[in-house]
């Protein structure tokens, strides 16, 4: 299985353990295109995407690769009132916190970036609120 891959599936399969506890609840979908109607919207939706893999040598025989995630939450909501807003970003954080500093597998975290934290012309365009998570993990192979 391609890194990325593995990577994305383990977070898809960590936010979905039993045990988790999210102010909202909801299933992560581990996915290769992301493209949902509006209609599919109205249901919340968090989707993990692999996205990038960076190679470089760490020493003479093993090589580090950096492994970006993103983590999407999208929900269509009836307006861009904070009421509607807030709850959905609290989800974020929630999310983000969760992965901070855990491991996936031999994947390592490295960190999360959330830049912009939401898509304000989703929010205005097509009453939809998207924020995306971007993960980085750290694996060193041989």
């Amino acid at each position: 299985m391609h890194t990325t891959v593995a990577v994305a599936q383990a977070v898809t399969d960590a936010l979905n353990d039993e045990g988790n506890e999210f102010s909202m609840p909801f299933t992560a979908q581990r996915m290769a295109l992301p493209l949902f109607t509006l209609e599919e919207m109205k249901d919340l939706r968090v989707t993990v995407v692999p996205r990038e893999i960076a190679r470089s040598i760490l020493d003479r025989a093993r090589d580090e690769e950096e492994v970006r995630v993103d983590v999407a939450v999208q929900k269509k909501v009836a307006s861009a009132a904070v009421a509607e807003v807030d709850p959905l970003l609290a989800l974020v954080q929630e999310i983000s916190d969760f992965l901070n500093r855990r491991a996936m597998g031999t994947a390592m975290w490295k960190g999360t970036e959330n830049k912009p934290v939401y898509a304000p012309e989703h929010l205005h365009e097509k009453q939809q609120f998207t924020s995306v998570l971007t993960v980085t993990y750290r694996m060193v192979r041989s």
